[in-house]
This record gives C-alpha cells, sequence and structure tokens, in this order.
C-alpha cells in the first residue's frame, strides 16, 4: 500500500513538473508570435513614417530648385533655365502626389497636407504670372512682378514653416514608435528569459523525480529531448527576431545618413551655383580681357567648384536607395568574374585565392553590375590589407537558412574596434588615399538587394566579411 502511494506521488509530482514547464513554454511561445506580429506593425509604421519625412525632405528641395531656376531665367534671361524650371515643378507635383498617398488614412496630417498644397499651388501660380509677365514686358522687371516677388516670397516662408512642422511631428511620432518597439523587445526578451528559466527548472525537477524510478527512466529522457528542442527552437526564434531587429536599425541608420547627405547637398549646391554663375557673368562681362592672373583665379574656382559637386553626387549615389536590373546569375560565376576584376591586383601583390564553392547552391536574382562594384570594393581592400606574397583571399559560398551566404575572408592586419564601428559611415577611412565612400557603397548595393552584410576583424588576425542575399 505504501509503494502503491509513494509512486502515485512521484507520478504526480512528474506530471505537474512536465505540465508546468509545457504551459511556460506554450505561453512564451505564444508571446513569441504576438510581439512578432507587433514588431512587424510597427515596422511598417516607421518605414512610413520615414517616407513621409524624406518625402518632404524632397518636396522643400525640389521647391528650391524650382525658385533657383525662375530667379535665374528672371536674372539672366536664358531660357536654358526654363527645362529645370519644368523639371522641378514636375517633381514637386510627383512627390505631393505620393505624400498624399501615403497619409491618405492620417487624418492627423492630412489637413496639414492641403494646407501646403494650397500654398504650393499659390507659389506655383505666384512664380507663372512672373515669368508671364516678364515675357510680357520685354524681359522687363515691373513693379508688378517685383511686388508679386516679396508675395511668393512670403507664400515660400509659410511653406518652409509648415514643412518643418510636419517633418517634426512625423519625427516625434516616429521617435514614439522606436521607443515603443524597444520597450516591447526587452519586455518579450524578459518574459521569455523567466519561463525559459521556469520551464528548465521544471523540467530538470520532473527529470530528477522520475529518474528514481527505473523502470521508467527511458520515458523520462524522451521527454527531457522533446522539451529541448523545443527551448532551442524558441531560441532559434528569438534570435531570428533579434537579427531582424538588428537589420532594422542598420536601415534606419542608413536612411538618416542619406536624409543628412541630402541635406548638405542642397545647402552646398545652392550657394555653388551662384558662385558659377558669379564666375560666368565675370567672364562675360570682361569678354576675355581679364588679366591673366586674374583668369588663373576663376579658373581654378572653376575647377574647385566641379571637384566639390563632384564629392557631393559620390556621396548622395552612395547613400540613396536605387532601382536595380535583376538578372538571375550563379553567385560562383560572379563571384569568379569579380576576381578577374581584381586579377591584376592578385598578381601584382602575389595574392593567394582559396576558393570553397558549394556545388549545389541556387542562382541569385541580383543586378549584376552593382553586385559585382559590391563584391569588388570588400576584395580590394581585403588585398590592400594582407602582406604582399603572405596575403591569403578565402572566398565561401554555402546556403544557410533559405539565404545565400557569401564569406570574404583576408588574413590581413584587422580593424581595430573602434573602426569598426565607423566602418560603413560616409568618409571615414583609415587609407591615406582613400575616399571613405566604398564600404558605404557596398552596404548601399546590399541593402537595395534586401540582404545584410556583417563585419568581423580581430586586430592582427584579418577580417571577414559576411553577405547574405535572396535566392532567385
Amino acid at each position: 500500500m505504501s509503494k502503491a502511494i509513494k509512486k502515485f506521488a512521484v507520478d504526480l509530482h512528474i506530471r505537474v513538473g512536465y505540465g508546468t514547464a509545457f504551459f511556460l513554454l506554450l505561453i512564451s511561445y505564444l508571446l513569441t508570435l504576438y510581439a512578432n506580429s507587433e514588431l512587424l506593425k510597427q515596422a511598417r509604421l516607421v518605414d512610413r513614417s520615414n517616407k513621409v519625412i524624406i518625402h518632404m525632405e524632397g518636396l522643400l528641395s525640389s521647391l528650391k530648385d524650382v525658385e533657383t531656376s525662375a530667379r535665374g531665367y528672371l536674372l539672366f534671361r536664358d531660357n536654358l533655365f526654363m527645362a529645370p524650371y519644368q523639371r522641378s515643378r514636375y517633381v514637386t507635383d510627383s512627390l505631393l502626389s505620393t505624400l498624399q498617398t501615403e497619409i491618405l488614412n492620417d487624418t492627423i496630417i492630412w489637413q496639414d497636407l492641403l494646407t501646403l498644397k494650397t500654398l504650393i499651388d499659390k507659389n506655383h501660380e505666384l512664380i507663372a504670372a512672373n515669368i508671364e509677365d516678364f515675357d510680357q514686358h520685354q524681359h522687363q522687371l515691373t513693379d508688378t512682378l517685383r511686388s508679386r516677388s516679396f508675395f511668393r516670397e512670403e507664400v515660400m516662408d509659410h511653406i518652409r514653416a509648415k514643412v518643418k512642422d510636419m517633418q517634426s511631428a512625423e519625427q516625434a511620432r516616429l521617435n514614439g514608435r522606436l521607443d515603443e518597439m524597444n520597450t516591447r523587445y526587452h519586455v518579450l526578451n524578459a518574459i521569455i528569459i523567466l519561463s525559459l528559466i521556469l520551464a528548465v527548472a521544471m523540467a530538470a525537477y520532473g527529470f530528477v523525480t522520475y529518474s528514481r524510478e527505473n523502470k521508467a527512466r527511458r520515458i523520462a529522457d524522451e521527454k527531457v529531448t522533446g522539451y529541448q528542442e523545443q527551448l532551442k527552437q524558441q531560441i532559434a526564434e528569438l534570435d531570428t527576431a533579434n537579427k531582424a531587429l538588428i537589420q532594422m536599425r542598420s536601415i534606419e541608420k542608413f536612411a538618416s545618413t542619406g536624409r543628412i547627405a541630402r541635406t548638405i547637398a542642397h545647402e552646398v549646391r545652392n550657394p555653388l551655383t551662384n558662385i558659377n554663375l558669379a564666375v560666368d557673368q565675370l567672364k562675360s562681362d570682361f569678354n576675355g580681357n581679364l588679366p591673366e592672373s586674374y583668369n588663373m583665379m576663376l579658373e581654378m574656382i572653376g575647377r574647385n567648384s566641379v571637384r566639390i559637386n563632384q564629392l557631393i553626387t559620390d556621396l548622395l549615389n552612395s547613400t540613396k536607395f536605387t532601382e536595380l536590373v535583376y538578372k538571375r546569375m550563379s553567385i560562383n560565376q560572379l563571384l569568379d568574374e569579380t576576381l578577374e576584376l581584381a586579377r591584376d591586383r592578385v598578381l601584382l601583390s602575389n595574392i593567394s585565392v582559396v576558393k570553397h564553392y558549394s556545388d549545389d547552391i541556387c542562382d541569385v536574382a541580383v543586378d549584376v553590375e552593382r553586385i559585382k562594384i559590391a563584391f569588388l570594393n570588400i576584395i580590394v581592400n581585403a588585398i590592400e590589407a594582407m602582406e604582399p606574397g603572405t596575403g591569403i583571399l578565402q572566398l565561401r559560398t554555402v546556403s544557410k537558412e533559405d539565404k545565400c551566404v557569401v564569406t570574404i575572408m583576408d588574413n590581413g592586419h584587422g580593424i581595430d574596434p573602434e573602426s569598426q564601428s565607423k566602418l560603413f559611415e560616409p568618409y571615414y577611412t583609415t587609407k591615406n588615399k582613400g575616399t571613405g565612400l566604398g564600404l558605404t557603397n557596398t552596404q548601399n548595393i546590399i541593402l537595395n538587394h534586401n540582404g545584410h552584410i556583417q563585419m568581423e576583424s580581430e586586430k592582427g588576425k584579418g577580417t571577414t566579411f559576411t553577405i547574405s542575399l535572396n535566392f532567385a
């Protein structure tokens, strides 16, 4: 009788232990699904807010271009300014239409956008009236045109103020959504970790209790194995969510860098345009009769103006999302063709190339020329980081978690931790003659392909770049 009571007590403890563990795992799994769903919703809202802010910046920039072109036509009476004017007006209307689509269901800023549209239409109407009046009076600045210009400046000031208020409001909403995402993420981690600890503790308790009964040891082992597999699945799902959050933060950082770059570009190009116009006007006024020293200085101004403009163009190209021309191609063939582009550097530095290609890997759908540029930037950096004659460049392709994973590894001098945190920032470089835009452009290309790039490095032991791309 006592044995039966003891066996019943042991079985009850086992059932309670495993039942509690299973219940906690079920709650953890449901919480994970709910949190992932909420994170995706917040991610879509964050993406929408980013697009609205970017479109507003583009709208203001386009209005500046309209104003600059119209002013240039009135000042210099040159029809060449009319083409940029018409083009900028089209871009302004297109961005305004896009904004209306983005915030169609957002009643908070819909009225502000309607007000902004009215102001923009009024601004276009005043500029068009100025141009028409200017043409009708044989390119003379009339009093009516001047008074209308003063009124248009007031309208433009209202537009800038309205755009700034809308951007500030949208930025505040964006910050709130990001804070909410972070809060959800930390709370989810705490709940899952606590539930996992309790589940493991209860499972261990059930296992220890069950182990005392020799006849049921095999059954207990099978249950524990099952729970372990569930725990691994939970950990894998949490790791996947963490990776998605890290990638989203990387995209947000890249988008912020692009917004700053576009702001700087517009603020620099406006005075740069005035400088170029002033130089051209000086040359025209003196009709080539300037002293040689003055000509030399004007040429110097022109060359440096072109250089500044090119630097701005390079920065914008390396920090903006572009349209891609996709083509299905073998990733192994892509790496071989990229290596061929760097063949002279490899031979000159006497670098050994080791390939670990997966033979049964599927094709990828990429913009071939742009993805080659991304791979080539990494390969060239690896070659330059290695000592001639002793360098080993390793290339690896593998299919992992339904992704095509490319690994490019060198045994060079490595990258210090401080430089690693700034590696993808524009104009950051440790090279004497580098521009600091190569890896920024590489990251841009990978993100454009909905891919992911990460770097691991240790000082004195080399660097490894890992690129994940979608299969075709």
